[in-house]
């Protein structure tokens, strides 16, 4: 055996900003694919409206500061930014819904604190509170699944109903979030919600079709797809494994326990492993090397921290998924975290104990 010894820095990986937020985009590809595949191509659009109005937005901010355009677009930031969003949002939302929300989450929540590295909270999701609390409708207009759809779309209804709410055959939103026997969809944490409200059981509430056995149609592929795209980056190290573990493990410690105290009324972990965007959410959003606790001891807490707000809103909240106000929620706390879990000072001596 030897026993290697190296100076510092120790850091074997030397990545820049924009090479870690390409791989981050990159990393998405399935996801986006995936739910793309599902729940129609208006992803695309919104994914093209988004970068656009993210770099118009960095491009402005930047002109006004008197600071070099170009290279602040090159570090990636702000397009992954809108990327996030994007794909957080109805995939045939108007327009000007995913315009608002990108330039406020790049000209306020980023640029107005100074910038990349210095924005306390994550951009996407305060956009994206922003918009669930103003736009609550056109937040929650989700299509269903494509083997539930009664309409099929093509690329181009997909532009003519992000632009003014009507397929090219006239098909408005609404019809076009309806199943066959006419009754509108919804995702399955709503659906779930709304059943529990009326009295019926999990039980019930799982048979119908949205729920595909215990995840919902589609959501369930979804959230695969952005678990592999996640993997890959712990994988490359470009995040790490912590915050995305502690997330999980909390969510299922704490809905494993619900599902045992009230079995017919509180779904158990795989149900909400697998709904909504919760796989987005732990590799993806809650991973922001900005916002996010930065020691490793931290990571685990603010990880659990989110699961556990999750769990409750999605339990006893107003809203059915509920990533966008934890890890906000989380942002707020990382200060406190970071601070009682410092790693000691190398050298730093214990206090002495005093004698009885």
């Amino acid at each position: 055996m030897s026993f290697k010894v190296a100076s510092s820095p120790h850091q074997r990986l030397q990545r820049s900003t924009a090479q870690i937020m390409r791989l981050v985009i990159l990393a998405c590809v399935p996801g986006i694919v995936v739910q793309a595949f599902m729940f129609g191509y208006g992803i695309i659009i919104q994914l093209a409206l988004a970068i656009a109005t993210a770099w118009c937005s960095e491009a402005i901010i930047m002109f006004l500061r008197k600071k070099p355009i170009l290279p602040r677009l090159a570090d990636n930031s702000a397009m992954l930014t809108a990327v996030l969003l994007a794909i957080a949002i109805p995939s045939y939302a108007p327009w000007w819904l995913i315009i608002i929300g990108t330039a406020f989450a790049i000209i306020i929540v980023k640029q107005l604190y100074g910038g990349l590295g210095n924005n306390l909270f994550n951009p996407a999701m305060a956009a994206y509170v922003l918009l669930l609390i103003s736009f609550p409708v056109q937040m929650t207009q989700w299509l269903p699944p494509a083997s539930l759809q009664v309409f099929a779309l093509s690329p181009m209804d997909a532009v003519c109903t992000i632009f003014n709410q009507f397929s090219c055959s006239g098909f408005s939103l609404q019809q076009l979030q309806s199943s066959a026997d006419g009754i509108t969809m919804a995702t399955p944490l709503d659906s779930l919600r709304t059943d529990l409200s009326q009295g019926m059981t999990l039980t019930e509430s799982l048979e119908k079709p949205i729920f595909y056995s215990f995840a919902g149609a589609g959501w369930l592929w979804v959230n695969l797809a952005y678990l592999i795209g996640g993997l890959a980056l712990i994988q490359l190290k470009v995040i790490s494994w912590r915050i995305p573990a502690a997330i999980l493990v909390s969510l299922s410690v704490f809905s494993a326990i619900g599902s045992l105290a009230a079995p017919d009324t509180l779904a158990g972990p795989l149900f909400h492993l697998f709904s909504g965007g919760t796989m987005l959410a732990a590799f993806f959003i809650a991973t922001d090397p900005v916002s996010a606790s930065t020691t490793n001891t931290g990571r685990l807490w603010y990880g659990a921290l989110i699961g556990l707000i999750v769990y409750l809103i999605r339990t006893y909240g107003g809203y059915p998924d509920a990533y966008a106000f934890a890890v906000l929620i989380a942002n707020m706390a990382v200060p406190l975290i970071d601070y009682y879990t410092r790693p000691r000072t190398y050298g730093h001596k214990q206090p002495r104990p005093k004698n009885d």
